[in-house]
């Protein structure tokens, strides 16, 4: 007995909504551009930090590329004004991601 047949059991007068797959890729889900997305480096405060700007599609994925790029380098990093702030100095890392999603990424700054 699985576990649809367990709760089908629990709750009989129950009906089960369709559930959407929702699983798709997060690379088909962002919209690509034809411009070239900055990299940049800076440093504030005396730390090093790389800057990710020139973005044109809808906020809510440039948010989820952050996200994305955060988990994949396991550093810390925030979304303002329109800009991905990453802590440290991953250039080419990040430039390799990207370039592996299907964007265009032009180098800026040493």
């Amino acid at each position: 007995m699985d576990l649809q047949d367990q709760l089908k059991n629990l709750f009989p007068e129950h009906v089960p909504e369709d559930i959407e797959d929702t699983s798709e890729n997060s690379e088909n889900s962002i919209w690509l551009q034809d411009d070239p997305i900055i990299c940049k480096y800076e440093k504030r405060k005396g730390k090093p930090i790389t800057i990710l700007e020139g973005y044109t599609g809808a906020t809510e994925d440039f948010k989820q590329l952050a996200k994305e790029l955060k988990q994949q380098l396991s550093v810390g990093g925030s979304y303002k004004d329109d800009k991905i702030i990453i802590q440290g100095d991953y250039r080419d890392k990040i430039m390799a991601i990207l370039k592996d999603k299907g964007f265009n990424v032009k180098r800026v700054g040493g």
